[in-house]
């Protein structure tokens, strides 16, 4: 009970003499504050933005357009092989005309369009993959190309691993700034608590000289430094939760 009391007692101590300079306290924990906020807010970031990447990568598609003049018998073989390769998960057909009519009503070009003459758009097939990576879906789109009556094939896999690897590098970033400011931190919190010392040297000189120990004395500084850290803790989160 008398260790308890005197903890308690010295942490009472520290937060009143953090309360009697408040406009001092203040800045160490907003320094404090934003300090952990720049590696928090960063990796919180890089994580929604990964979520984000997996979500729009959920279902990979291909888009094969055919040729211009690809019979019906044609565009049937090339869908028989599209249902066999075991890398698709799910096919469907995009047959010109409606292509036609959901571009009219879609982009409001009817009278450019009709104006044409003819239909300017191909049969198209849009393959839904099994699996998103990169390498596997173009090692597909590569194959698909090679079919005769393929005219072109549309993948959007370089977007991905360019994301990817920025994500990647992102999150080096974010571990360099954390320890950096790691450091930036410590050294903060070391500097206030040696200016407090010498402010109370000669207070301290006087407690050595009627018997007072070196935990004693010490005791005082490391929860005031406890509560600068956990209140700058506060801060950040709170900064970190409105934005």
């Amino acid at each position: 009970m008398n260790w308890l009391f005197v903890q308690l007692d010295t942490l009472r101590e520290s937060l009143e003499r953090l309360l009697r300079r408040p406009f001092s306290a203040i800045l160490n924990i907003l320094v404090m504050g934003i300090a952990l906020t720049l590696p928090v807010g960063l990796y919180l970031t890089l994580d929604n933005l990964q979520s984000v990447s997996r979500q729009l990568s959920a279902d990979p598609q291909l888009s094969i357009f055919l040729a211009l003049d690809a019979s019906s018998e044609e565009v049937r073989t090339i869908e028989n092989r599209l249902q066999t390769l075991p890398e698709v998960g799910k096919l469907e057909y995009l047959p010109r005309e409606a292509a036609l009519e959901k571009l009219k009503r879609g982009a409001g070009l009817g009278d450019v369009l009709s104006d044409i003459g003819q239909n300017p758009l191909p049969d198209a097939f849009v393959v839904t993959a099994r699996n998103n990576e990169p390498s596997t879906l173009e090692s597909l789109s590569d194959q698909i190309r090679r079919w005769p009556k393929v005219d072109h094939v549309q993948l959007d896999a370089e977007w991905a691993r360019r994301l990817n690897a920025a994500l990647a590098v992102g999150r080096v970033l974010a571990g360099l700034l954390a320890g950096l400011l790691s450091v930036a931190l410590i050294a903060v919190t070391f500097n206030t608590i040696r200016l407090q010392i010498l402010t109370r040297r000669e207070e301290i000189e006087v407690a050595k000289l009627i018997g007072a120990t070196h935990s004693f004395i010490r005791r005082p500084f490391l929860y005031q430094g406890a509560l600068q850290g956990l209140a700058g803790g506060l801060a950040a989160w709170l900064i970190v939760g409105l934005g």
